[in-house]
């Protein structure tokens, strides 16, 4: 038993030795970073953000493969398959590396066995509004009237098992509400029915919210960020509204095929937290209401099974699945 542990500690030893060896030279070819949704979306502006400035520091091409299919469980299993090499990444998201892995038992991929988290890049929030005609001004206004009006009241999100679906049924069950769900196909459906009227309120994302809000289309009642957004100073959380645990966020970041040497991941880890966390990139994601990420892979991973926890026990108290 002695000499096998000998051998096994000399094998660790020479495998850190290589993978600390490669990290030097890395990366001395193209990179790939697989994206499971088409090109314009928000995962795949953000990595082509990170594809940028990885490729102005490397002074080597990192390009972007767009992958879409099945809510981007073809990308993910694909991607999870490649060579751990550091020169495939995948460009995970809420959906896919929690929400669809959670919520579906035919999904068939765990994220943790497939992919090594790299760095969480970026987290965006929503905000709630309601239809104006609508007579509350604050989230205890609504509380209180949904109270009144039992069933009554009804959100719109952008179908089952999708972020705004869950913070509905969050809010339900932190507020002890009733408020029905309508899904539609996609985010922009589901605003565009508030803003008709055809439901009374849902949880956006705040890219392009702010001037819906100033000319009075819909009124913002909250925030679900864990501090007031610079894009919408006047409007609380819902953590400032009396929800201390509301808090609900899409966040995206750089995932790698499980395996991959810790060496290359720890060095693109570091070059993405100093670049991610620039003026210009802060600048840039502010303006979209969103955050940049930061910390270790370890953080990221934890962040992530966090995240897994708390929305799945969400979806069986309201019973949600995708299946």
């Amino acid at each position: 038993m002695t000499r096998v542990r000998s051998v096994l500690a000399v094998g660790l030893a020479i495998g850190l030795m290589a993978g600390a060896a490669n990290a030097q030279t890395y990366p001395d070819r193209l990179v790939r970073i697989v994206v499971p949704q088409g090109a314009g979306g928000p995962t795949d502006l953000l990595a082509r953000v990170a594809a940028q400035r990885l490729q102005a520091v490397y002074h080597q091409n990192f390009i972007i493969e767009n992958r879409g299919g099945a809510g981007g469980v073809i990308a993910a299993k694909a991607t999870g398959s490649a060579e751990p090499d550091g020169y495939t990444l995948f460009m995970g998201n809420t959906s896919v590396l929690v929400l669809i892995p959670t919520l579906s038992r035919s999904a068939g991929y765990d994220p943790a066995k497939l992919f090594t988290p790299v760095a969480r890049l970026a987290e965006s929030y929503q905000v709630l509004v309601v239809h104006p005609s609508l007579p509350v001004k604050t989230v205890t206004d609504l509380v209180a009237y949904a109270k009144t009006n039992p069933g009554k009241l009804n959100y719109a999100s952008a179908g089952i098992g999708n972020t705004i679906h869950l913070a509905g049924e969050l809010f339900n069950a932190s507020a002890g509400t009733n408020i029905v769900h309508v899904p539609y196909n996609s985010g922009a459906e589901a605003t565009t029915a508030v803003l008709g009227g055809q439901v009374q309120m849902t949880f956006v994302n705040i890219t392009g919210l702010p001037p819906l809000i100033a000319d009075g289309k819909l009124r913002a009642l909250a925030v679900t960020s864990p501090q007031r957004l610079a894009l919408l100073p006047d409007i609380p959380t819902m953590i400032e509204s009396g929800y201390p645990d509301f808090l609900v966020r899409t966040f995206f970041g750089l995932v790698a095929p499980n395996g991959t040497p810790a060496p290359i991941v720890d060095k693109l880890n570091a070059t993405i937290n100093a670049e991610m966390t620039s003026n210009e990139i802060r600048t840039t994601l502010g303006r979209l209401g969103a955050d940049a990420g930061t910390g270790t892979p370890a953080d990221f991973a934890a962040f992530i099974a966090a995240e897994r926890r708390r929305w799945s026990a969400v979806a069986k108290t309201a019973n949600i699945s995708i299946d």
